[in-house]
């Protein structure tokens, strides 16, 4: 065992279970499920984070009681029909020593969405609505509070029975639970509402139910955030208090932050990579010293060093470190061989994880397509020909492709015009509070070299070298380069494209208008940069509003900072024309002109063309696959999946 990481691969005892290291996959929803139930899909995601070497994997949220159902995708655990599929589950986690918790929820007003597109009826403790899905809830009454609560018992009874090792109860983000706890939420004038013991009368009946259905070695958890990040919301010391009280019914307590009732407090329930890493590791060590329970902790808790450090400094027993195992499923069993150059580092972009499952779709990773994937895209076979694969242009479209192809025994050569690999993600890096996406190419260069890739920059491909090296295959992955619309243009007025910002190529004036087709975070990005450094900044957007491709919590943080900054926002915006010093833009809804007056400097975030000669070049001379934006320009996910996908099939 490396000395650098005693603490993270330590053992520990809970109740009649050891867990084999303190890393931990916490309860997040993928999207993977067929009728609200376990599949060989969701079987598949979970045995590779076990065979990875997690010490504990806590599951989904099972609903407890039909009201649940917060999503049309949500496990069920409401009849016993969901028993079979739990226990392959568990079976397939407990072959590699792994823990497995399941957790059992119910959303109360946190309604998303349902299987029909009706508006769902929601309860709630009392009738006072949320603000982010615009649901108004009813209060619950006594006998529907009793089913309920005999829904979470009955939902533990059969994960007990499927061979499950314990429950994670959700107290967190605002959640039905919650919601009694919150005086703001909990109006009720019966024996649920009043002090702090009245309004925990609910989550402790809860508790109650669920150790009676089970056994004294089925584990118990309470997750709860440690602030829910909201005016309204829990604070530190409500929740505190809360735990304090309530661990004596509890094996466990985890601690998040954030709340799903204000967009807000929601960034928190998967935070972006704007917030600093291991963010919620001084509130741990401040529930750690007040229980006596052992203590949990997520929040973008990203590398093995960061959860070294919680533990070692004793602010929490175990990590949740779950989108790191989502980027990196082989990242416990890496770290505790001392392989860490090896461990590809989340980057908490947000984009194909929780992004997905905003969208309902199943749950992946932009570094790490096969996540999600494991059926169709295992450990890499081996190709029944060997080839010699040329790869151009060292994006991450380009590397991904010569680094699966390598590993699938290929000769892959890949070339780089530029000195440095990394294509767009190069620029990316350089925008505000976006620094770690770099790490998106630091991972895939680690994995080419893994992979035993040659490599070599400063040089174009071109005809004369492809004749000369007589590769089977060319896959072209040249990329893109930024897209310049038609415009009615009179006058001198500056005008330049994100990426001359970005590599510090122009000077601009004090007036500047950034101009977004992509509703992306490139222009936002733009616009933060240049108000930082001194320019007065106007964003137009062509979109409803700003950041609205992104995933929602990436583009609601984003949000919040262009409004601290005062950054003014025009939406539905589309570019027309510019003359000395106005800009002129279409409404994309009414038609009518939007005029922008005093601007000195125009920045063009218009997009990407494709940068696609190539193919032609070689017609006639070797066969070419195209991929990433040279195919069409889209994102860094596309174009990674482009390259798994392609050295797949050779």
């Amino acid at each position: 065992m490396p000395t650098a990481f005693a603490h993270l691969f330590e053992p520990l005892q809970i109740r009649g279970k050891r867990l084999k290291n303190r890393i931990m996959s916490s309860g997040h929803d993928t999207c993977l499920p067929s009728d609200n139930q376990v599949n060989e899909r969701l079987i598949a995601y979970q045995r590779a984070r076990a065979e990875g070497g997690v010490g504990l994997i806590v599951l989904q949220v099972a609903g407890v009681h039909d009201s649940a159902r917060y999503t049309s995708h949500v496990l069920m655990a409401t009849d016993d029909s969901c028993i079979d599929g739990y226990r392959r589950l568990a079976e397939a986690c407990h072959a590699h020593d792994t823990v497995v918790l399941s957790q059992l929820f119910h959303p109360g007003r946190e309604i998303m969405e349902s299987a029909d597109g009706l508006l769902a009826v929601a309860y709630s403790a009392s009738a006072v609505p949320n603000e982010r899905f615009r649901v108004m809830p009813r209060a619950l009454d006594q006998a529907m509070i009793d089913a309920i609560v005999q829904g979470y018992a009955s939902a533990a009874r059969r994960l007990h029975q499927a061979g499950l090792d314990g429950v994670e109860v959700v107290a967190s983000h605002g959640y039905l639970p919650a919601q009694f706890l919150n005086p703001r939420v909990n109006r009720r004038s019966d024996g649920y509402n009043g002090g702090l013991e009245q309004r925990l009368r609910f989550v402790r009946e809860v508790l109650a139910a669920v150790r009676a259905a089970t056994d004294e070695q089925f584990i118990v958890g309470l997750r709860i955030s440690a602030d829910e990040r909201d005016i309204d919301g829990l604070d530190e010391d409500q929740s505190l208090a809360a735990a304090e009280a309530l661990q004596d019914q509890l094996d466990y307590v985890h601690i998040v932050a954030g709340t799903s009732a204000s967009l807000g407090g929601a960034v928190h329930i998967v935070p972006p990579m704007a917030i600093e890493p291991a963010y919620l590791a001084r509130e741990a060590g401040t529930f750690k010293q007040r229980l006596q329970v052992p203590l949990f902790v997520t929040g973008r808790i990203n590398q093995p060093q960061e959860a070294e450090l919680i533990l070692a400094r004793g602010q929490a027993d175990v990590c949740g470190m779950t989108r790191a195992l989502i980027c990196d499923p082989q990242m416990p069993h890496k770290s505790e061989h001392g392989q860490l150059d090896d461990v590809r580092a989340c980057i908490a972009c947000n984009q194909a994880c929780i992004g997905h499952f905003h969208r309902g779709l199943p749950i992946s990773c932009i570094q790490h397509p096969e996540t999600g994937r494991e059926l169709q895209y295992g450990a890499p076979t081996q190709a029944a020909v060997r080839k010699r694969i040329l790869v151009a242009g060292g994006g991450p479209a380009g590397m991904k492709a010569a680094a699966v192809a390598a590993a699938r025994g290929h000769e892959v050569t890949l070339y780089e015009a530029g000195p440095q690999l990394g294509g767009q993600v190069l620029l990316a890096q350089l925008l505000p509070r976006r620094s770690e996406f770099g790490g998106a190419s630091t991972n895939l260069q680690r994995e080419m070299q893994l992979a035993g890739v040659r490599v070599v920059r400063n040089t174009r491909v071109d005809r004369a070298l492809v004749e000369r090296e007589q590769p089977d295959l060319v896959i072209a992955a040249t990329g893109a380069t930024p897209y310049w619309p038609e415009l009615e243009r009179s006058g001198e007025l500056q005008v330049v494209d994100a990426w001359q910002v970005l590599r510090n190529q122009v000077s601009l004036g004090r007036s500047v208008l950034v101009v977004d087709w992509r509703s992306d975070w490139i222009g936002p990005g733009i616009a933060e940069r240049l108000v930082r450094e001194g320019h007065q900044v106007q964003l137009a957007v062509n979109g409803t509003h700003c950041g609205e491709s992104l995933p929602l919590y990436v583009r609601d943080q984003m949000a919040g900072e262009l409004h601290r900054l005062g950054i003014p926002i025009t939406p539905y915006a589309r570019l027309y024309g510019c003359d000395d010093n106005t800009v002129y833009l279409l409404h994309t809804a009414s038609g009518e002109p939007m005029i922008f007056e005093g601007i000195d400097s125009l920045v063009l975030c218009m997009g990407h063309q494709p940068q696609d000669s190539l193919a032609d070049e070689l017609a006639g001379l070797v066969p070419v696959q195209r991929i990433g934006d040279c195919l069409a320009p889209r994102t860094a996910e596309e174009a990674i999946h482009d390259g798994l996908t392609v050295a797949w099939s050779l």
